[in-house]
């Protein structure tokens, strides 16, 4: 099995969290969000359950942080909640930031590196009262909110991120409606698109103003393959290829937006888009990765852009139904190396998988998941091998939490949470990576 010493000296292990996943919404004059909404109106969420108690974390976080120390991890990915930051999307609330100052200095107390993001989609609802991403000026409105964090937090962060998967902010909730705001509209989607790399851009170039370095974005990406070598699987494979893949990371890299996206999203797209492409092309230092699954994707002629339909793939699959297909990241590890940043420092931000855990006694036996866990350190080390400069892994996630519109039924997590009691329990997952990244000494 794989240990800390088959990666380079200096690669940091971690576990990733989010802000509305764990904390409990409800504490510490958190405004509301439009995840609050969404989960209220029934058929949403999964037992119209919501983040207002979650984990808890607000008033458990020593704790968990002990829980990443005590497996040998160098970070921690955490998020910082806009909503409990700035209740009505403006103004500070100063309970908030001092949680988020209080849980920074907790992590370097145990020697734990914080890997900050600003945005894991908690939009404040005074902000989608106005249209959310689909209005410009919340761009602007986030650009405020990162230099305030910034401002109390950013001498001791080891990295921040602006954005946590924009195409599940933009397109998972804009286009397809599965998350919040649960709007299943293309030209809503196609400014979402687009606005949400505007708010990266311009939080960039507010922090770069402020001396601030080590600045990220975390994108997600899917493999998506043809079902068969048909031209028109191959078609709706490029397509879905394009709007996932490459729309966000060449936004970014090259000031363009794949041909393949706009042919359906252009004439929906804001006025003028094309001017704020330099501003959404601020240098990064470093590109956050996420990877979990692939989607096997077959022509839909006769329906509507983008004309696809997803098959069922072969491989085993996860608790969410997603396959198990480790290729895949070492396929974007290189890919991204390869074709869009180069020697730029990439982290693998999440990677993780659901499971039907069930505790026996104190004791959760998750052997999927650790098979699961190093099948996809395996394929880091090979991209690595192969020249991508890959200087992190977070596995997602620490705990068992909500899980968005899957509410509390799907658990990600090395530690298993009784959302009854709150108690914690680390799964054997937990005890296997904890065993390998022992320093021994």
């Amino acid at each position: 099995m794989l240990s800390r010493f088959d990666f380079p000296e200096g690669f940091v292990f971690g576990a990733a969290t989010a802000a509305y996943q764990i904390e409990g919404s409800g504490f510490g004059g958190c405004g509301p969000c439009h995840w609050d909404t969404f989960a209220a109106t029934p058929g949403n969420v999964v037992r119209a359950e919501d983040g207002s108690r979650a984990c808890d974390h607000y008033h458990r976080w020593g704790n968990d942080l002990d829980l990443l120390r005590a497996a040998n991890m160098d970070g921690y990915r955490f998020s910082t909640s806009w909503a409990r930051v700035m209740p009505d999307g403006v103004t500070v609330n100063p309970e908030g930031m001092a949680f988020y100052d209080r849980l920074v200095d907790g992590m370097l107390e145990r020697g734990l590196k914080p890997f900050q993001t600003l945005y894991h989609w908690e939009m404040p609802s005074a902000l989608a009262d106005k249209g959310g991403w689909t209005n410009r000026d919340t761009c602007h409105r986030f650009a405020d909110f990162a230099g305030k964090i910034t401002e109390v937090l950013g001498d001791r962060v080891a990295s921040i991120a602006t954005i946590n998967e924009p195409w599940c902010v933009a397109w998972l909730s804009h286009f397809l409606g599965v998350h919040a705001p649960g709007l299943r509209d293309i030209r809503a989607a196609s400014r979402a698109m687009h606005h949400i790399l505007l708010a990266h851009g311009l939080a960039v170039e507010r922090l770069r103003g402020m001396g601030q370095d080590n600045l990220g974005i975390v994108l997600n990406f899917d493999y998506c393959q043809p079902a068969t070598d048909s031209a028109g699987d191959r078609r709706a494979a490029g397509v879905q290829d394009a709007i996932f893949n490459r729309w966000f990371i060449e936004g970014i890299t090259k000031g363009t937006y794949p041909a393949e996206a706009l042919e359906g999203l252009a004439p929906h797209m804001p006025e003028n888009w094309q001017d704020d492409m330099a501003v959404i092309g601020q240098k990064l230092d470093w590109l956050g990765v996420n990877y979990y699954t692939r989607h096997i994707h077959a022509d839909a002629p006769g329906t509507a852009w983008p004309a696809t339909r997803d098959v069922a793939g072969p491989l085993d699959k996860t608790q969410m139904g997603w396959e198990i297909f480790p290729d895949g990241l070492h396929h974007f590890l290189t890919r991204m190396a390869r074709d869009y940043v180069g020697d730029l420092p990439i982290f693998v931000t999440e990677n993780g998988m659901a499971n039907a855990d069930v505790i026996n006694g104190a004791e959760v036996t998750d052997q999927v998941r650790t098979d699961f866990l190093f099948a996809h350190l395996a394929a880091t080390k090979r991209a690595i091998a192969d020249g991508a400069n890959v200087q992190g892994f977070f596995y997602w996630s620490l705990l068992d939490n909500y899980e968005w519109a899957e509410g509390y039924e799907k658990r990600f997590g090395l530690v298993h949470v009784d959302f009854d009691s709150l108690a914690r329990v680390p799964k054997s997952s937990y005890h296997a990576l904890a065993r390998a990244l022992a320093r021994n000494d």
